[in-house]
């Protein structure tokens, strides 16, 4: 197959079709290459890190998790070259301003907002202050409880090393105005969390619609200011309010699509950092789930839909689904006992996986694929988000995988307009 080499604002970018109103250019190596790929406008990928040729051809389904689901696409050695760096980003270019996406991210610390500071975002702010000093300058907190917030100023100011007092990234309240100067806006604001006690059983998803209005009213305020940075949707439940940001903010006044908001990327869900721990947990206690520990894995959503492999290179179908059973559930037991089960999923989904996120490491998080935002091992490059590939998964968890993209697809979206 032959391709043709563009230039724009310095950036090379590579085609399998003509690309009319672009500057032809030669192909050269050792620098970023960007691959234009058509791409639905709206349930498209908008760019991300290519680790396989076939990935170029089908950039948006599950099979970008599988080697040996990916179809043969074949390259030339500029695009071979680039791939084998770790240099090659794929762009959807049937999005509205996907030159956009074009931009090198920022380096540096990064400025980090948590919007709510409950037992949630407090524990959360916690974890980034005592352990992010190396990635975050600054932590904003804000609140509609003003007290909340110069409650934490005020105690966080005073946690520091002896003698080295700039250790930890200072914490300072935000005012609602300024939430959206920052470079990670983390959304923990939640409504209507059902009591200890409570005969609900899908505890996540009967926030959905009281949660689901207040990321809208924060995405219609971020798509207002222009908002370039990372939404870190932490709020349950965490995928389909991820998805709710995205779609919310790309939306006019009158909830027809623009593409003037987040694009896909700059959403991520955090959610399954703590089912993984959870499996952990269970891994370490019980010897029949320890393969987990050394190639487990967790996939899907932060609630139904969520699949726990009990091993990626001896898959086991019963075992996976016990395990999986028992992490789904491990928030109802810590309800039994009579407590909100909110440290584990504020450090492990929350802090933790939201450090890694910074210093560009592997970790746990819901991404955009197929449309829906789904859990899976990924990290963030400077080349655009990266999702694991693995050579090969068992017949039996993609399947799971699958349903779980497809119980997230039946959540219906509040705009008539656009119901997706």
């Amino acid at each position: 197959m032959s391709f043709f080499y563009y230039e724009l604002n310095g950036k090379l970018l590579a085609s399998s079709a003509a690309r009319p109103g672009l500057k032809p250019t030669a192909s050269r190596q050792g620098e970023q290459l960007f691959f234009l790929a058509e791409g639905d406008p709206i349930q498209g990928r908008g760019s991300f890190r290519s680790a396989h040729p076939g990935q170029l051809s089908a950039p948006n389904g599950l099979t970008v998790l599988d080697a040996s689901r990916l179809p043969d696409f074949s390259l030339d050695d500029t695009l071979s070259a680039a791939l084998e760096a770790g240099q090659l980003t794929v762009v959807n270019c049937g999005r509205k301003h996907w030159e956009q996406l074009l931009e090198a991210p920022s380096f540096g610390k990064k400025r980090v907002n948590i919007l709510a500071i409950g037992d949630v975002g407090a524990t959360l702010m916690m974890g980034l202050k005592l352990l992010g000093g190396d990635v975050i300058s600054r932590i904003g907190i804000c609140d509609i409880a003003p007290q909340l917030t110069a409650r934490w100023e005020f105690e966080m100011g005073q946690v520091a090393l002896p003698w080295n007092y700039d250790a930890f990234p200072e914490v300072v309240v935000v005012p609602p105005e300024e939430l959206f100067d920052c470079d990670v806006l983390v959304f923990v604001a939640s409504k209507g969390i059902p009591p200890v006690g409570s005969k609900v059983q899908d505890v996540r998803m009967a926030q959905f619609e009281t949660n689901a209005a207040l990321v809208r009213s924060y995405a219609r305020m971020g798509r207002a200011q222009g908002f370039k940075g990372l939404w870190a949707a932490v709020s349950d439940p965490v995928d389909p309010l991820a998805k709710t940001a995205y779609l919310e903010s790309n939306l006019d006044d009158e909830g027809n699509w623009d593409g003037l908001g987040l694009a896909p990327e700059q959403v991520q869900g955090y959610g399954l950092g703590v089912m993984n721990a959870r499996a952990a947990y269970y891994a370490k206690r019980d010897s029949r789930f320890s393969s987990f520990l050394e190639d487990g894995r967790a996939f899907g959503p932060h609630g139904e839909g969520l699949w726990i492999a009990n091993s990626l290179n001896d898959y086991d179908e019963e075992l996976s689904r016990e395990l999986t059973e028992l992490t789904k559930t491990a928030n109802l037991k810590m309800r039994e006992l009579g407590f909100k089960p909110y440290a584990a999923p504020a450090l492990s989904s929350g802090a933790l996986s939201l450090l890694l996120t910074l210093r560009g490491e592997w970790h746990y998080g819901s991404v955009f694929l197929d449309g829906v935002y789904v859990g899976c091992k990924n990290r963030c490059t400077s080349y655009g988000i990266e999702t694991e590939l693995l050579p090969a998964i068992p017949d039996a968890l993609y399947a799971h995988l699958q349903d779980a993209v497809n119980t997230l697809k039946r959540i219906r979206f509040m705009r008539p307009a656009i119901l997706l």
